[in-house]
């Protein structure tokens, strides 16, 4: 474990606590709560005191269901004998759950750089090694690069499109060029989807789980904590190929049994809502992501933004010799304002700072967004 590194998003919370009226620019969340449909499914899981036993270490079967249903429907995917699903404790616990189930200690996992720590943390307390390839300049794939890095220890790629920390929707042909060296090479496909309704500017998601034949070497990973204001309640949901279904069951009964089952009673409501709740809500985060792309066009001799239409965040490449870390500090501590340093995220050349805007109350966000900007002006 000394060589895990250590979580950022409490780092920054302790140095925003010693400051306080600092605004968070800082943690992946959305600014709303879940839909009504959810609350409401408190009530069915109280009237039946057999609901707080335990249930079923793959899901209860509604919530199976509607997880089937929403996959068929909106990610091209069908759950049958091939491919099926498990709810988990949050799409980090798919994660973990995939590679424990996929590898042995000392086997590789590739990475994009930059990545999403959660599972670069994952990979290393699994005992594996994380083999990093660079992202280009505009932070999409680079599927020759990938093939280059694959070795006999290799045993799944991993993609995250809508990106986090960049932002950028993988192209869809890339993603399949990645899918079909998986297949080439007899490697697992690892893509998290946990933003796939977070895209802007006409830009389309794409689920590889969705090409044909894909279903014995693709495993989808999703989430609730964004798109329905779930975090803290915990649910995703991983789709995987049917012959890992018994090591997934192993490591998530001795892992956790099973999700808390009046969270998933929750999710039964808020996939009922469907992805129209989240979508009604886009709006106000897209208004608040063209605020701050126009005032970082005020200092783009500062920082470099490469385009992002996807999740909430983007990736600052900024021109300075300062560490990404340092910069941090100086911002919450001089100017009230909290970003993310991109060393968390694997970028040791250069300082980079991930923003994330969708957490804040629009007039909130765009304060933080001119402390950001003046902040970068004064120190830099």
């Amino acid at each position: 474990m000394d060589i895990v590194q250590s979580p950022i998003i409490p780092a920054v919370a302790a140095m925003i606590q010693e400051h306080p009226g600092t605004i968070s620019l800082g943690q992946g969340v959305v600014y709303y709560g879940p839909p009504p449909e959810a609350i409401e499914q408190i009530t069915t899981f109280l009237a039946n005191p057999e609901h707080h036993k335990y249930q079923a270490v793959e899901g209860i079967a509604s919530l199976l269901e509607q997880i089937a249903s929403k996959l068929k429907t909106e990610n091209g995917m069908a759950i049958d004998q091939q491919r099926q699903v498990v709810v988990t404790a949050g799409s980090n616990m798919g994660f973990l759950n995939a590679v424990l189930a996929i590898t042995n200690p000392g086997d590789e996992i590739i990475l994009q750089t930059p990545y999403y720590f959660n599972h670069e943390m994952a990979v290393t307390i699994a005992g594996c090694h994380p083999i990093l390839v660079a992202t280009n300049e505009q932070y999409q794939l680079r599927p020759e690069a990938i093939a280059q890095a694959i070795t006999a220890r290799t045993r799944a790629i991993v993609t995250i499109s809508p990106n986090n920390p960049t932002g950028v929707v993988y192209t869809e042909a890339a993603l399949r060029q990645v899918n079909d060296l998986c297949r080439d090479h007899g490697l697992y496909h690892i893509n998290d989807e946990a933003y796939e309704y977070f895209t802007y500017d006409g830009t389309q998601h794409f689920s590889p789980g969705s090409i044909a034949d894909s279903s014995g070497h693709t495993l989808s990973l999703y989430s609730l904590s964004k798109a329905y204001g779930f975090a803290s309640w915990r649910i995703g949901y991983m789709v995987i190929p049917a012959h890992l279904m018994a090591a997934v069951m192993k490591i998530q009964d001795t892992n956790v049994i099973c999700p808390a089952v009046i969270s998933q009673y929750a999710a039964v409501g808020a996939l009922q809502a469907g992805a129209g709740y989240c979508r009604a809500k886009l709006g106000a985060i897209a208004a608040v992501r063209q605020q701050l792309l126009h005032a970082l066009t005020g200092i783009s001799d500062r920082c470099t933004v490469p385009p992002s239409h996807g999740a909430f965040y983007v990736l600052l490449n900024v021109h300075t010799a300062i560490d990404a870390l340092s910069l941090v500090e100086r911002l919450i501590r001089e100017h009230g304002v909290a970003a993310i340093p991109g060393t968390t995220f694997g970028l040791e050349d250069g300082c980079h700072l991930r923003v994330a805007y969708g957490a804040l109350q629009p007039e909130t966000a765009i304060a933080g967004i001119e402390r950001l900007v003046q902040g970068l002006k004064t120190i830099l």
